[in-house]
This record gives C-alpha cells, structure tokens and sequence, in this order.
C-alpha cells in the first residue's frame, strides 16, 4: 500500500490528512508536508493518522521530528488516532504506545475536536 496525504485548513489549523503506510520510503514525503506547512507560515497543524495501516520506527522518527519543529517555531502539532486505538484500525497508536512515546503528543479523536481550541486532549 502507498501514502496519500491530502491537506486541508480548517480555521487556523493546517490539516494533513495521512493514510496508507508510514515507513522507510514513504515516511519523508508526511515529514515533506510538515516541512511545506511550516514554510508556508502555518504554527497550527493537525496530522489526521486515523488512515494511517502501519508505522514502522522511520514514520515514528517523523512524528517526532515534526513535534520538534514544531515546537522550535512556537507552533502546535495534534494528532488524529482514533479513541480505541487499534481495534478502531489504528496502529499508529499502539506503535507509540509500545515505544512510550505517546504521552508527547497531544491525540484527538477526529479533526472537528482537534481543532476547537476549548477541547482537551485524550488520555494517554
């Protein structure tokens, strides 16, 4: 399977929309359009995962480079995974959740909760 990632704004969010597999050859292309939003000015964005079907260390190593750039410009990163993790299909959850790296990113269920400013975060 391919990566597809489609982008959208919502308000002052950038949306990317990931789907497909994150892994050695795929993955630079999400870190691409991370690159691109932060070019283009954008402080807000919103990885939707939730159609991401695998994630090896290489998409995870994007993940958290994103977190950083992010970070490093006074800018704000928010997933997408759905709420029951992989039984709801993703396994991009359960990867960071093994490698305990999950409690660095702020998850949200869908892109309407991650963009409202007044909503809170899932658990991790």
């Amino acid at each position: 399977m391919t990566l597809k990632v489609m982008e959208n704004e919502q308000g002052d969010w950038a949306v990317l929309h990931v789907s497909g597999e994150m892994d050695l050859v795929t993955s630079p292309a999400v870190r691409q359009h991370v690159h691109d939003a932060v070019a283009e000015g954008r402080r807000s964005l919103v990885l939707d995962l939730s159609g991401v079907r695998f994630c090896d260390s290489s998409g995870v190593g994007v993940l958290i480079a994103a977190r950083r750039l992010m970070r490093s410009c006074q800018g704000r990163l928010r997933l997408i995974l759905p709420a029951r993790g992989a039984e709801d299909g993703s396994h991009v959850n359960r990867v960071l959740a093994a490698l305990g790296v999950r409690r660095l990113f702020e998850v949200y269920p869908d892109v309407t909760a991650a963009v409202d400013e007044a909503a809170s975060p899932l658990s991790a």
